[in-house]
């Protein structure tokens, strides 16, 4: 008879029965790689802000970044800005245009939210291109 009866059911007590386990099994992990800490102070971060705010006032900003890459073609962009949220692809992208027109990256320290409070906007930016600093030394901090 077997596990199964006359009655068509299993004989075996509930207790008895095997265990099927849903949980995954144990992966060989790849080891961690712990990056070297970026030492950039609140100092440099507020500095970064102010100059970016008088720029605002001041100077001559394209922001987002299908402008910004029509200022690096025409060659007219001083300095290029890029949040530190923007995807790899684009990123490359604005790095290899600037590399073409020379145009210095400044990859800021926060994230696109951040960079557009800087800016002293209430969305979201990427990217910016400085056309012109205006009154800000903000391009001089960045040949140095």
């Amino acid at each position: 008879d077997g596990l199964f009866g006359d009655t068509g059911r299993l004989q075996q007590p509930h207790h008895q029965l095997r265990q099927v386990s849903c949980r995954p099994s144990p992966v060989a992990r790849r080891p961690t790689v712990k990056m070297a800490p970026v030492k950039k102070s609140k100092k440099d971060a507020n500095s970064i802000n102010s100059k970016l705010a008088l720029v605002m006032k001041s100077g001559k900003v394209t922001l987002g970044y299908k402008s910004t890459l029509k200022s690096l073609r025409s060659g007219k962009a001083k300095l290029i800005i890029i949040a530190g949220n923007t995807p790899p692809l684009r990123k490359s992208e604005l790095e290899y245009y600037s590399m073409l027109s020379k145009a210095p990256i400044h990859h800021f320290g926060g994230n696109n939210i951040e960079l557009g409070t800087a800016c002293g906007k209430l969305f979201r930016c990427s990217t910016l291109a400085i056309l012109d600093a205006g009154d800000s030394d903000i391009l001089s901090d960045q040949q140095a």
